[in-house]
């Protein structure tokens, strides 16, 4: 979830990364919010569970346009390289909240017997098919999300590379787009079966859509077809998509809508926000590009762990408002300790750079009445 910063991709080892873009960590914010007034219950937010859904497009954004630049630059993909980084961005923030969830939550909650082993299948990445299928974990149920990301990872990279491998150049936008439309039927077929909604919600196989639709912006902008170019011109007529969202906040849990055009009216949405920010400029830029928004943004990675377990806690005793307000501050407190702390260190090791072997010694020429005229020549032309 991390925004990586500008380094220009070189042939010494450095990882690939792109220019910094302050609208994103703001969109971010956005999306966190979202989030917390979902899980407070607060009122005409029944719908802000999409929140999520910005930060599957987002993250597909962001890891695709990374792969295709180290694709373009090196022509293959250091795997190594990527899982590690993703280790030390994700692996230690959610050790220390569930080593701390292990500790407080039995304090907090006397009567839960299943601690230990909620604890465990979040840091297996497991807690998305959990929680679909055997209701575990339950006081994290919030991990859901971070599974389906991280098999995402997993899954998407060598993929991204077969299908490059075998797509004509400047055509892999087009079997991106088949699995994202692939991805949305597969949902609506679960849905067409009969299957209830917190089965369908949870899983990467049927939430795969946003982070298809993040990667296919990626690709676009990476290959830049005729038709993209002409409608990026054009870009001003499909703002209305975004005006919608605020609208959805009225769908409520159980409503298969969501499943069926909601989540898609999102992702379009999150798409054209994307794309309107790319060129740095603009009230939207602007608006998303706040300080106080950018701050969020920064730490929500810390906040999505730490708010479910306090917001739970409060919106038991306290009215919805007071959950909010509470609940933001303290988990941002929280995430500002973790990434201050375990966050930065762990990140300094994520951007170490490989040891640089020292150049070879350039060997002398001998001199030429004793090789030979030819000889030394040839040796100069290497």
């Amino acid at each position: 979830m991390d925004n990586p910063r500008v380094n220009p991709l070189s042939h010494d080892g450095r990882a690939p990364s792109l220019a910094y873009n302050s609208a994103l960590d703001g969109l971010r914010g956005v999306a966190i919010l979202l989030v917390i007034l979902s899980h407070a219950h607060a009122p005409l937010f029944d719908g802000a569970f999409y929140g999520v859904d910005l930060f599957f497009v987002l993250s597909g954004f962001l890891i695709t346009s990374l792969l295709l630049q180290e694709l373009q630059s090196n022509g293959r993909l250091d795997y190594w390289r990527f899982y590690r980084r993703r280790f030390f961005r994700l692996m230690p923030a959610l050790a220390l909240f569930l080593g701390a969830y292990c500790v407080f939550a039995p304090l907090l909650w006397p009567d839960l017997t299943d601690v230990y082993s909620d604890a465990l299948v979040s840091l297996l990445y497991l807690a998305d098919y959990g929680i679909a299928f055997f209701d575990s974990p339950d006081t994290l149920l919030h991990m859901w999300s971070l599974s389906v990301e991280e098999h995402f990872y997993l899954v998407w990279p060598p993929l991204l590379v077969m299908l490059a491998r075998f797509t004509p150049r400047g055509a892999l936008w087009r079997p991106v787009l088949g699995l994202l439309v692939l991805a949305w039927a597969w949902r609506v077929l679960w849905v067409a079966q009969g299957q209830q909604f917190y089965e369908i919600f949870f899983r990467f196989d049927t939430r795969a859509t946003g982070l298809l639709a993040g990667s296919l912006l990626a690709t676009l902008l990476h290959e830049q077809p005729a038709w993209f170019q002409a409608l990026r011109q054009r870009l001003h007529h499909f703002m209305w998509v975004v005006l919608a969202v605020p609208l959805l906040m009225a769908q409520s849990w159980d409503d298969m809508n969501a499943m069926l055009w909601g989540m898609t009216v999102v992702e379009c949405a999150a798409l054209v926000v994307l794309l309107a920010v790319q060129q740095h400029r603009g009230a939207l830029h602007q608006m998303l590009s706040a300080p106080a928004l950018m701050l969020v943004g920064k730490l929500s990675y810390g906040i999505y762990l730490w708010h479910y377990p306090v917001v739970r806690y409060l919106r038991a005793d306290l009215p919805w408002p007071a959950v909010v307000v509470l609940g933001f501050l303290i988990s941002a407190a929280l995430a500002a300790l973790s990434y201050y702390t375990v966050e930065r260190w762990a990140m300094r090791w994520r951007d170490a750079r490989p040891a640089q072997r020292k150049p070879a010694p350039v060997r002398t020429a001998r001199p030429a009445a004793a090789r030979g005229s030819l000889a030394l020549s040839a040796r100069g032309g290497r």
